[in-house]
């Protein structure tokens, strides 16, 4: 098969989101409070930064009614979902709001606690820098809470899970 290259541009912007759907990347939501109401957003920008501090990043698209809301809160959780949680990586890609008493709990931290997550990171936030259509925000973790299981994976616009090897 030919190989396409092209440069990064507006008129090839379709391409170029293309291009990085091959990248397969976990499936996480990002919680937070706001005025004392939890608030959430599906992400899949997620990265470890740096062990020694423990530092992450995510990034939040600045057109997102929620962009604003996560770039000036102090603290935030990132839940790496489990693959059974699809329902709730779209609820919360749709809708910020919507939590129930069954769905999550404040954290000793006092962030927004999800149920059924894999991983749990609780982080104060270290720096927000704007990047684009997007604002990288980098956070300390002062905690880390896992539990078994696999995590949902999302590729070329679809969310899976990894297939059992024999």
């Amino acid at each position: 098969m030919p190989e396409t290259s092209f440069i990064p541009a507006a008129d090839t912007a379709r391409a170029y989101r293309d291009a990085l759907g091959y990248f397969a990347t976990g499936v996480t939501v990002v919680t937070t409070l706001s005025q004392d109401r939890p608030l959430a957003i599906t992400v899949n920008s997620f990265t470890s930064v740096s062990i020694e501090p423990p530092l992450l990043l995510w990034c939040p698209d600045r057109s997102s009614l929620r962009h604003d809301t996560f770039v000036a809160a102090e603290r935030f959780a990132i839940h790496v979902l489990a693959e059974d949680q699809l329902e709730q990586a779209q609820h919360f890609a749709r809708d910020g709001e919507g939590f129930t008493q069954a769905n999550w709990h404040k954290s000793a931290a006092g962030t927004p606690a999800l149920h059924g997550y894999i991983a749990r990171f609780e982080c104060q936030k270290f720096e927000a820098h704007p990047a684009g259509d997007h604002t990288i925000i980098l956070g300390q973790v002062t905690k880390v809470t896992t539990r078994p299981g696999k995590g949902l994976i999302f590729k070329r616009g679809q969310f899976g899970g990894f297939l059992e090897q024999s």
